[in-house]
């Protein structure tokens, strides 16, 4: 492929994805207003609840977005890798986020089972079917982007999980207009809590996960020290080292032990062009050879 096109692909992308961002942030602004003002008026606290769910996620997308930006900056002189770290540790911010949002809404659902109130459904349906609206929208704007990068993926997850969440909150609407059942309301927040926590834990779990430096989710270490291995000429790998240097990118070290030290260039060459293949676009090799192996370093 002709560089200019790489870089042309590149910036568009970049682009696109802003303006996704853009759009998503504007619409769920938006309607966390409204959906936050027709909530006190009509003390709801399944819409309450909602609209502070829906107002993280806007810090999520906010926070999405930056991290997008800041995993492609540039190396400096003390920053060698840039603040691709970063978008990791953003990720981690969002399921924190999202963590200190359930046990707002729990709270809040407790103290509705105590101290019940009369709940407007004919307004809770309305701005519900909304939410329904806007959380699935942007859903769909995020949907082909959030594959490959653990911030996007976050978005994703959160705006369709509230999908679901908003039709809970209509069907409590309904029961509600029809029944008069008002315990309902709290109920429905009680399911959102769990509906954010268990779209939230996987998220929080890789999150975690990838800020230690652990190899990526995506990346079956044994599979790459198998095809490392497997490369004709290479006999043996040890001392190999996995891990992220941002929620897109991995790195890579091995010591690389080759039969034939006048193929040092070519079997390097060939390595690295199968672990760019892999995901791992970062890799450091040190050739050794079977009689050297072990002369300066210990195996393992």
């Amino acid at each position: 492929m002709n560089p200019a096109d790489r870089h042309h692909r590149h910036v568009h992308a970049v682009t696109s994805l802003n303006g996704i961002y853009v759009i998503a942030i504007v619409l769920n602004l938006l309607f966390v207003a409204v959906e936050a003002a027709t909530g006190f008026l009509s003390d709801s606290v399944g819409l309450l609840s909602d609209a502070g769910h829906n107002l993280s996620d806007v810090f999520s997308l906010l926070l999405a977005m930056l991290a997008f930006r800041l995993s492609m900056s540039r190396a400096t002189r003390k920053f060698t890798y840039g603040y691709r770290k970063t978008s990791v540790l953003i990720s981690l911010l969002n399921a924190i986020i999202l963590l200190v949002a359930v046990g707002a809404i729990i709270s809040e659902s407790i103290r509705k089972f105590r101290d019940p109130a009369p709940v407007d459904g004919a307004a809770v349906i309305w701005t519900a079917a909304a939410g329904i609206l806007v959380n699935g929208i942007t859903a769909l704007m995020l949907m082909k982007q959030q594959k490959h990068d653990i911030n996007t993926r976050g978005a994703f997850l959160h705006m369709a999980a509230d999908t679901l969440v908003s039709v809970g909150v209509v069907v409590s609407g309904i029961i509600i207009t029809v029944t008069g059942f008002t315990a309902i309301d709290p109920i429905v927040g009680l399911v959102v809590a769990a509906v954010i926590l268990f779209s939230t834990w996987k998220l929080l779990v890789e999150s975690l996960r990838m800020s230690i430096d652990a190899v990526p989710e995506n990346i079956d270490p044994d599979n790459i020290k198998s095809m490392i291995s497997d490369e004709p000429g290479v006999a043996g790998v040890h001392h190999l080292h996995i891990w992220p240097i941002s929620t897109t990118e991995a790195a890579l070290t091995a010591h690389v032990v080759i039969s034939d030290i006048g193929r040092m260039e070519e079997i390097k060459d060939s390595v690295k062009h199968r672990l760019s293949d892999a995901g791992i676009r970062h890799s450091t090799l040190e050739i050794e050879t079977a009689d050297t192996r072990c002369r300066d370093y210990e195996c393992g």
